[in-house]
């Protein structure tokens, strides 16, 4: 009996809006009481609206203002027939989140391209490819015609060092004796000096070769002219890429080989403008990529860029991953979820309490034995519970039950009130 009555009452209802929809869409122009007019309705786009008179009707037509609409109270024969049940709105576990879509790339602090600034051809590679290196391990050697004769300067400086200190000791004894005149002396003290400064700028034009300190000191204990220059490694990592074979000739045009450390990587993803107030350093990720669609991958948000992409109106937000299971490649594509709240707990109302009216969605608040619609902004959901971003505070009592008809009676009153007015 119950049952009959209440789906009679929502009948009457439904007829009630029909027909007063159609008595307004027949309406072409209504004079005075604009200004209460204006208070119920509002046009969904811009209207031009006349003096003295109501505003035009838009394109798609008039929207009800939620946030102006009276308290709903039902009388004592509907409460017989609508049966209302209230939730308190409360703080719950729930993972708030934002996804998107990134790509994997290596840091640029973990990545390095090994090149030769100088003509030369390939003598030896050392190291294969998928091989672990170390900062300052021995790479390939190259034969150079450039390091060749940088050596032979360096050895004729040293000689010159070595005649240009004996000659100035000379002079000195003689000088210091009377037997030798000043200016021999300070042209052998001049002498010496320009020979230091030869030998210094041969030297370092051997460090800019490639040469190590290590080795400058053997050449001066060998005095061995050869042509042959190792490179080594500028940081640890795992050589991804050889790029030359013996025997072939390079250039400072010419990339050699390619070394990186993957046991961390970067995800960089195109965050929409809406999301960016939500978004912190620091803020955990989850990451899952078409290839392991199963495993989830962990990191933290690092970087956060300080420009927004006018053409889409997003922010690259990076994201650093934890790679020791090698699993992840650069070039791959990835989600994310961002978790904005962590562990914490958020506001949240039971997903039964939410109405939706022209997109806009709210709930109806227990205010003694009235119900006052709500405007509520939401956030993620989970297990039948959304976050409340705003409109809502705890301890608040929430309709849950019979919110569709406290809806319909609100809205039937909302167009009596403009039909009389």
């Amino acid at each position: 009996m119950k049952t009959r009555t209440l789906i009679i009452f929502s009948l009457i209802l439904m007829m009630m809006f029909l027909e007063i929809s159609c008595q307004k869409s027949q309406e072409t122009k209504t004079a005075g009481n604009s200004d209460k007019q204006d208070r119920l309705w509002s046009s969904s786009q811009t209207e031009n609206r006349p003096s003295g008179g109501v505003p035009n009707r838009g394109r798609y037509g008039r929207r009800w203002r939620l946030e102006e609409s009276g308290a709903v109270r039902l009388s004592g024969k509907e409460k017989e027939v609508v049966k209302i049940e209230t939730a308190r709105v409360d703080y719950r576990a729930i993972k708030s989140q934002v996804t998107a879509n990134g790509k994997i790339i290596a840091p640029i602090n973990r990545l390095a391209v090994v090149s030769y600034a100088f003509p030369a051809r390939v003598n030896e590679i050392i190291v294969k490819v998928g091989e672990w290196v170390e900062k300052g391990s021995p790479l390939l050697t190259l034969q150079s015609e450039e390091a060749g004769k940088s050596r032979a300067e360096f050895f004729r400086a040293l000689a010159d060092l070595e005649l240009a200190q004996a000659n100035f000791e000379r002079q000195k004894k003689l000088y210091e004796r009377g037997a030798g005149a000043q200016k021999d002396y300070l042209a052998a003290e001049a002498e010496l000096k320009v020979a230091r400064a030869n030998l210094e700028a041969a030297e370092k034009k051997l460090h800019l070769l490639g040469f190590s300190e290590q080795e400058v000191q053997g050449m001066m204990a060998s005095h061995q002219i050869n042509p042959i220059v190792t490179v080594y490694s500028p940081i640890k990592g795992k050589a991804v890429e050889i790029k030359v074979v013996p025997g072939e000739t390079v250039d400072q045009s010419k990339d050699i080989m390619t070394i990186l450390d993957p046991r961390l990587l970067w995800v960089d993803a195109e965050i929409f403008e809406k999301d960016l107030a939500r978004l912190k350093l620091g803020q955990k990720v989850e990451i899952t990529v078409p290839a392991f669609p199963e495993k989830t991958f962990y990191g933290q948000v690092s970087y956060i860029a300080d420009i927004l992409k006018e053409d889409t109106r997003t922010v690259t937000v990076r994201s650093e991953v934890n790679n020791s299971e090698m699993l992840l490649k650069p070039g791959m594509f990835a989600t994310l979820r961002i978790q904005l709240n962590g562990d914490r707990p958020v506001l949240a109302v039971p997903a039964t309490a939410i109405c939706d009216h022209l997109g806009e969605k709210f709930v109806f608040v227990a205010r003694g034995d009235e119900f006052e619609p709500r405007q509520v902004s939401l956030g993620a959901s989970q297990d039948g519970f959304y976050e409340v971003i705003s409109g809502l505070r705890e301890g608040e009592l929430v309709a849950t039950s019979g919110s569709f008809q406290l809806k319909s009676k609100l809205l039937s009153e909302v167009l009596k009130e403009s039909i009389h007015d």
